[in-house]
């Protein structure tokens, strides 16, 4: 995966996503979380889904909230396009990929 036919990690360090946009969806608890998703140079908009989980405190009385980021997206779309076929037919690689993120904050003192 680090190699040319993926990501090209010798020219292309990073990879990065820069919101530009969250909105509460029509769910109570439901956001959408809109930015551009960059790789091996290229920029794209993309949405993702989130959901607030909650806040709770922890044992040494921290306040932490949770939220779960999903969605997905076409690889093809940011140049990794390598794949070989399989024998018995089909393909290696699929072109949709998943992205879900289980994140949580620790608020600030």
């Amino acid at each position: 995966l680090k190699g040319p036919d993926f990501f090209d990690i010798e020219n292309y360090k990073q990879i990065t996503f820069t919101s530009n946009r969250f909105e509460r969806a029509k769910i109570f608890g439901h956001y959408e979380l809109y930015g551009e998703l960059t790789m091996k140079g290229i920029s794209k908009s993309i949405k993702m889904e989130v959901e607030f989980g909650g806040v709770v405190k922890d044992p040494w009385g921290n306040d932490k909230a949770g939220f779960s980021v999903n969605g997905s997206l076409n690889r093809k779309d940011w140049g990794l396009v390598w794949n070989t076929a399989l024998e018995t037919g089909g393909v290696v690689v699929g072109e949709e990929v998943k992205i879900n993120c289980e994140i949580e904050l620790l608020k600030a003192t």
